[in-house]
Protein backbone atom coordinates (compact mmCIF):
# COMPACT_ATOMS: atom_id res chain seq x y z
CA UNK A 1 0.00 0.00 0.00
CA UNK A 2 1.15 3.58 -0.62
CA UNK A 3 0.15 6.21 1.44
CA UNK A 4 -0.93 9.53 -0.57
CA UNK A 5 -0.96 12.76 1.28
CA UNK A 6 -2.52 16.16 -0.83
CA UNK A 7 -3.21 19.42 -0.47
CA UNK A 8 -6.82 21.20 -0.80
CA UNK A 9 -8.43 24.59 -0.28
CA UNK A 10 -9.70 24.54 3.18
CA UNK A 11 -13.53 24.79 1.84
CA UNK A 12 -13.08 21.89 -0.74
CA UNK A 13 -11.54 19.78 1.77
CA UNK A 14 -14.20 20.15 4.47
CA UNK A 15 -17.05 19.95 1.75
CA UNK A 16 -15.26 16.71 0.04
CA UNK A 17 -15.10 15.07 4.09
CA UNK A 18 -18.86 15.98 4.69
CA UNK A 19 -20.01 14.56 1.62
CA UNK A 20 -17.31 11.41 2.76
CA UNK A 21 -15.23 11.53 -0.68
CA UNK A 22 -12.18 11.58 1.42
CA UNK A 23 -12.79 8.44 2.77
CA UNK A 24 -9.34 5.16 1.66
CA UNK A 25 -12.68 3.24 -0.20
CA UNK A 26 -14.25 6.60 -2.05
CA UNK A 27 -10.71 8.16 -3.20
CA UNK A 28 -10.08 4.35 -4.44
CA UNK A 29 -13.43 3.93 -6.00
CA UNK A 30 -12.55 7.97 -8.05
CA UNK A 31 -8.95 7.15 -9.17
CA UNK A 32 -10.21 3.52 -10.67
CA UNK A 33 -13.14 5.40 -12.59
CA UNK A 34 -10.98 8.43 -13.54
CA UNK A 35 -8.53 5.57 -14.39
CA UNK A 36 -10.94 4.13 -16.50
CA UNK A 37 -12.18 7.27 -18.10
CA UNK A 38 -9.44 8.30 -19.31
CA UNK A 39 -8.48 4.74 -21.10
CA UNK A 40 -11.24 5.23 -23.00
CA UNK A 41 -10.64 8.52 -24.04
CA UNK A 42 -7.00 7.09 -25.31
CA UNK A 43 -9.75 4.87 -27.46
CA UNK A 44 -11.61 7.35 -28.60
CA UNK A 45 -8.64 9.89 -29.67
CA UNK A 46 -7.08 6.66 -31.54
CA UNK A 47 -10.34 5.93 -32.98
CA UNK A 48 -10.53 9.59 -34.51
CA UNK A 49 -7.17 9.48 -36.20
CA UNK A 50 -7.97 6.68 -37.76
CA UNK A 51 -8.88 6.65 -41.44
CA UNK A 52 -12.26 6.86 -42.41
CA UNK A 53 -11.86 3.47 -44.95
CA UNK A 54 -8.32 2.02 -43.95
CA UNK A 55 -7.38 0.63 -40.68
CA UNK A 56 -3.32 0.01 -41.26
CA UNK A 57 -1.82 -2.81 -39.54
CA UNK A 58 -0.10 -0.14 -37.09
CA UNK A 59 -3.28 1.45 -36.40
CA UNK A 60 -4.43 -2.15 -35.52
CA UNK A 61 -1.56 -3.22 -33.23
CA UNK A 62 -2.00 0.58 -31.19
CA UNK A 63 -6.40 -0.79 -30.56
CA UNK A 64 -5.36 -4.26 -29.44
CA UNK A 65 -2.81 -2.67 -27.47
CA UNK A 66 -4.76 -0.15 -25.44
CA UNK A 67 -7.27 -3.15 -25.37
CA UNK A 68 -4.68 -5.02 -23.10
CA UNK A 69 -4.02 -2.14 -20.93
CA UNK A 70 -7.65 -1.72 -20.29
CA UNK A 71 -7.83 -5.36 -19.64
CA UNK A 72 -5.52 -5.39 -17.88
CA UNK A 73 -6.19 -2.76 -15.49
CA UNK A 74 -9.64 -4.46 -15.55
CA UNK A 75 -8.13 -7.50 -13.93
CA UNK A 76 -5.97 -5.58 -11.83
CA UNK A 77 -8.57 -4.21 -9.75
CA UNK A 78 -10.41 -7.86 -9.53
CA UNK A 79 -7.81 -9.04 -7.77
CA UNK A 80 -7.49 -6.59 -5.24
Amino acid sequence: MTTVQITLPDELAQKAASAGLLSADAMEAMLREQLRRRAGDALQALWQRLPADELTPEIEQEIVEEVRQVRAQARLRGAS
